[in-house]
């Protein structure tokens, strides 16, 4: 007669968790330096709260056909000299298994001025943080569809990320149309 114990469970739980891929995260920005690098003319980034109601944000998940993860995205209004250049918006979305920190610059009135990777935490696809990639969006409006393949270009090995980062900027795009647009 064999004797079970629990302790005979932890073998089996212990080696498939050690042939898991590490994760590899990179922080490549701030959000000071994004907030620098997106906006150099800038003289002040202030912070500009919004919790967005259930009707807000029901009108930007429609909009953008993503689904909203906050309802106080971080936002921050930009100056130069007193007047508004535009908006800085940070946002997450997921990569492949793990969250691709971002960051959009918008003009006054709501196009894309760029786009910058803050913080990158999967194994694979960091292309994304190519120039050339990122400038795709620049110009991009509300209402422009950026679908893969057909607006945005793909990169090999990073589909998932290309992907969410474009569905991203549509849902930043549709915040600014439904929430910062409006006086």
């Amino acid at each position: 007669m064999t004797c079970f114990s629990p302790w005979h469970l932890v073998p089996a739980l212990i080696v498939p968790a050690a042939l898991i891929a590490p994760a590899h995260a990179a922080q490549y920005l701030s959000t000071e330096q994004a907030q620098r690098s997106l906006f150099p003319e800038a003289t002040a980034f202030v912070p500009h709260p919004v919790t967005l109601s259930d009707s807000q944000r029901a009108a930007v998940e429609k909009a953008s056909g993503v689904r909203l993860r906050f309802a106080r995205p971080p936002i921050w209004r930009v100056e130069a000299n007193g007047r508004t250049v535009g908006w800085y918006v940070q946002d997450e979305v997921y990569g492949k298994h793990e969250f691709i920190t971002y960051a959009v610059a918008l003009g006054a009135a709501g196009t894309v001025r760029g786009l910058e990777i803050l913080d990158y935490r999967e194994t694979h696809g960091d292309q994304v943080r190519n120039p050339a990639w990122r400038a795709q969006f620049t110009g991009k409006r509300y209402g422009d569809a950026l679908r893969l393949d057909l607006d945005i270009q793909n990169i090999s090995g990073a589909t998932l990320s290309c992907k969410h980062i474009a569905e991203g900027v549509r849902r930043v795009l549709a915040i600014h149309q439904n929430v910062l647009a409006t006086p």
